[in-house]
């Protein structure tokens, strides 16, 4: 009877000591797909605000290919955080820069994530090369986006950010500053409160 009791007890510890271990691991959300939309402002366009805008030199060879103040698009990457604090991304962004610009990109996005888990703070590096003719063609842009998550159910959590951008354009260059909103689906149930067991 001793003996029982006191294999229960060890066994008992053991299972305790290992259950701590994995509450206290960092989550992860293994596979993910982010869409995600976003407009920005352009605060580089000096080119297009400082020549005379009436002249035919300038409606025919400077403006149809320089980027308006406003711009918009969309964002759809898949990818997979292998470490707690880390993820790899790739996948398309649409932009929409001026009417001759419909710029498509092929998207390479590491990702660092702070606090994972409920409702994590992130930042994300871009970088695009175009995929598509347009106006222009070969452009490629790099950027930064800051975010938070917030979980919403056990696979799913919203996504805001502050993005910075710097596309690169053969006749001007512009930087571009706005909101992004998406939604992140993950595969791992328990990466938020919402899926623990």
């Amino acid at each position: 009877m001793k003996h029982n009791l006191f294999l229960f007890l060890i066994l008992f510890s053991f299972s305790r000591l290992f259950s701590q271990e994995a509450e206290s691991r960092k989550p992860k959300m293994g596979f993910y797909f982010n869409p995600s939309l976003n407009a920005g402002y352009n605060l580089g366009n000096s080119i297009k605000d400082s020549q005379n805008k009436d002249s035919q030199y300038y409606q025919q060879y400077v403006a149809p290919y320089l980027p308006n103040k406003f711009t918009y698009g969309i964002s759809v990457i898949g990818g997979y955080n292998f470490l707690p604090n880390f993820a790899l991304g790739t996948g398309l962004k649409y932009s929409f820069v001026a009417d001759n610009f419909h710029l498509i990109y092929w998207v390479i996005q590491p990702k660092f994530i702070f606090n994972p888990g409920e409702e994590p703070f992130f930042i994300e590096l871009n970088y695009g090369r175009q995929i598509n003719h347009t106006a222009v063609s070969e452009s490629e842009f790099w950027g930064v986006k800051l975010g938070k998550q917030i979980s919403y159910s056990k696979r799913l959590s919203q996504e805001v950010g502050l993005i910075f951008e710097g596309p690169k354009f053969d006749s001007s260059n512009a930087v571009f500053i706005g909101l992004s909103y998406g939604i992140v689906i993950f595969s791992n149930k328990n990466y938020t409160v919402y899926g623990q067991d």
